[in-house]
């Protein structure tokens, strides 16, 4: 068992590590006052190569690990927790169901632009009735000639308004009595496409999460992504590395919230000495250290089963439970450990805890990890 990253990890690492405290954190904290999207910071990223870090060089990839993929989303949400939730939506919810369910053509249309950067990755799978039992899905699709026409809504969107297609599911029709859904490649310029962004958030101000309505929307019969009917299963394996990601976020953040709060015990001093000096701060800053080495120690293993072609579920699970809740504990610690102090902005970590927050509801909520772990454990 070997724990060491790869040369080419490692140098994935050093890079992004040097971007992210270069480009992304200076601006983190304005960006999250003002709820500036950091368009110039995807234009750099696709600049190094990142935007398609993971998929095939034919397409204009890197061809790198899921391994990478994590560690790039750790660090970028360890500078800025918006940053880190664009990209990984992008590359694990917009890029991967095209690579994993997509035809070579639709490959070529559309995950090269993924990979370049010239459009960020969205995926469309919640709806205002069908959060945790995505199943409930109410979008509709019915053919009609050559074409679907796809009438519906969907939510909490991540990078809608700057993706120039979306996969998304509809019910296609019925089957043995049960929805039948399947998933389409939508652009976001159709007719009757509106992508609605006024959503007003607790966290994660400088990302982009919109609602999408689709009126009488046509798209070409071939725009099919995968089997019909299949729709359901593939957004549930394209779920899987996704947590993956969310898992990644958290380890980045909490990273983040327990270096400031390492560093401020440091520096504040009562009663006569630096407060890293009481023991009760020591076990804090300690339980902190070691979660997170738990947390990064499962986001890597659940990353590596996926590159080995084994199967993840369960860890991936796992990963996204775990990580996400000691990231909503070692946030609050670190508020704790400011004081008064870190209740204000200029601190960052009530930013950190704000963030935090979405990690246990996104792509599964902890309860719904739970009932997937369960079921992996043959409950």
């Amino acid at each position: 068992m070997n724990f060491d990253l790869t040369t080419e990890q490692q140098m994935i690492k050093r890079t992004i590590r040097e971007f992210a405290e270069e480009e992304v954190a200076p601006g983190a904290l304005e960006r999250d006052r003002s709820k500036t999207f950091p368009k110039e910071i995807f234009r750099k990223l696709a600049e190094l190569g990142m935007m398609g870090l993971p998929f095939p060089e034919e397409y204009g990839g890197a061809g790198a690990d899921t391994i990478s993929f994590a560690i790039v989303v750790e660090e970028l949400s360890r500078a800025c927790a918006s940053t880190g939730i664009t990209y990984s939506a992008h590359i694990s919810l917009g890029g991967a169901p095209i690579h994993l369910f997509g035809t070579k053509e639709q490959k070529e249309k559309y995950l090269v632009p993924i990979c370049t950067g010239e459009s960020l990755g969205a995926f469309g799978l919640t709806e205002p009735n069908a959060g945790s039992d995505a199943g409930g899905t109410q979008t509709t699709a019915v053919e009609e000639g050559d074409y679907v026409v796809i009438n519906g809504n969907k939510c909490f969107i991540t990078n809608g308004s700057y993706a120039k297609f979306v996969s998304l599911t509809a019910v296609s029709g019925q089957k043995d009595g049960k929805k039948e859904i399947s998933a389409y490649i939508v652009p976001t310029d159709a007719e009757g496409f509106t992508v609605i962004d006024n959503y007003e958030k607790m966290g994660l101000h400088a990302s982009n999460t919109t609602e999408l309505v689709l009126e009488n929307v046509k798209v070409p019969k071939e725009n099919l992504l995968g089997k019909k009917g299949e729709g359901f299963k593939q957004f549930l394996m394209t779920l899987d590395g996704g947590r993956i990601g969310i898992g990644a976020m958290a380890v980045g953040i909490a990273q983040a919230a327990f270096e400031r709060a390492l560093s401020y015990s440091t520096e504040r001093s009562q009663f006569g000495r630096s407060i890293s000096q009481f023991q009760v701060n020591q076990f804090k800053l300690a339980d902190m250290a070691l979660k997170i080495e738990l947390a990064r120690n499962m986001v890597y293993k659940a990353a590596w089963l996926k590159d080995q072609g084994r199967p993840f579920t369960k860890e991936a699970a796992m990963c996204k439970l775990y990580a996400s809740e000691v990231c909503a504990e070692i946030t609050s610690q670190a508020v704790q450990i400011h004081g008064g102090y870190g209740y204000m902005k200029e601190y960052h970590v009530e930013r950190f805890m704000r963030d935090a927050k979405l990690l246990e509801i996104g792509e599964g909520t902890s309860e719904v990890q739970r009932m997937v772990i369960a079921r992996q454990i043959g409950l």
